[in-house]
């Protein structure tokens, strides 16, 4: 129904989970199904696990429970199955080929730089306490609308919308519902820090190692690097093009974790996308 290289995408890709994606859904499946038999059993163990867990303002500046503007990425509401499967299913349409593409260290640490700093938005903003991956899940999003802004997805499952209009009408949601009294429950300010986080360290993330490299006197590393091996098509063998796109992915990646996704040229993502599409067909000692 779909097709790779149209507009339309097929979720997934009928691959394989990537590490990342995987253990996400896997870890967060796990801790919601604990907590939702729990509570047939009483309420103190899910109580315990709120409180210690959940994001709450009070937890975070008051009883320094830093730890808070992690965990409560892995919670989920354990009265019912919306909340987890909306959000994990997300990821799985979103992320696995943003980590296919990035590499499972940079998705890592993009998705909990967002998740935490969607907590440290959230917190300014509203007392209550917050659960949920949501704000990691709206960065993700981000990312993949910067990506592929061209893609359609299905706004209430019924209306085709190009990715780049979709984000953009969540973040418009998530920035008046903040602004405004239209919580109803949902932490919008959670969302609207994942978009805004997102983006910043998208666009933003190798003014980082600039200031660092500045303050330790160590020139800052050139942000127009290209790959240093030239591929033509058909004049080398599988095994060669194989450790061909090895050395340019890593030295891609390794351009990502210092001046961000946003500042490869469109000839190196372009060169990202069929280097990481090549290895998953192809190199069966790393991908499978």
């Amino acid at each position: 129904m779909f097709n790779n290289q149209g507009p339309y995408y097929h979720f997934g890709g009928n691959r394989l989970l990537p590490p990342a994606v995987k253990n996400l859904i896997y870890a967060n499946t796990v801790i919601w199904a604990v907590m939702y038999f729990s509570h047939f059993s009483g309420y103190g163990f899910n109580n315990f696990m709120l409180n210690q867990f959940a994001l709450s303002r009070y937890g975070v500046l008051g009883q320094f429970k830093i730890w808070q503007l992690v965990t409560y990425m892995f919670l989920h509401d354990p009265n019912g199955i919306l909340h987890i499967l909306f959000n994990m299913l997300f990821l799985w349409m979103f992320g696995i080929e943003l980590e296919n593409e990035w590499g499972t260290r940079e998705f890592l640490k993009y998705y909990f730089v967002t998740g935490i700093g969607a907590g440290i938005l959230n917190i300014l903003f509203t007392s209550s306490p917050t659960i949920g991956a949501s704000g990691a899940i709206y960065g993700v999003m981000l990312a993949y609308a910067l990506r592929y802004p061209d893609r359609y997805v299905y706004l209430y499952f019924l209306f085709p919308i190009k990715m780049k209009y979709f984000i953009g009408f969540l973040f418009l949601v998530a920035f008046f519902s903040t602004l405004g009294s239209y919580g109803g429950g949902i932490a919008h300010a959670a969302h609207l820090g994942g978009i805004v986080i997102g983006y910043i360290y998208l666009k933003y993330w190798y003014l980082f190692y600039r200031i660092k490299d500045h303050l330790s006197g160590i020139k800052p590393p050139k942000v127009n690097i290209k790959p240093t091996m030239k591929y033509h098509q058909g004049s080398r063998k599988d095994e060669d093009k194989v450790e061909y796109y090895r050395r340019v992915i890593d030295e891609l990646l390794d351009k990502i974790n210092r001046v961000g996704y946003l500042n490869l040229t469109e000839e190196e993502k372009k060169l990202l996308e069929e280097g990481s599409n090549y290895l998953r067909e192809h190199d069966k000692e790393n991908y499978n």
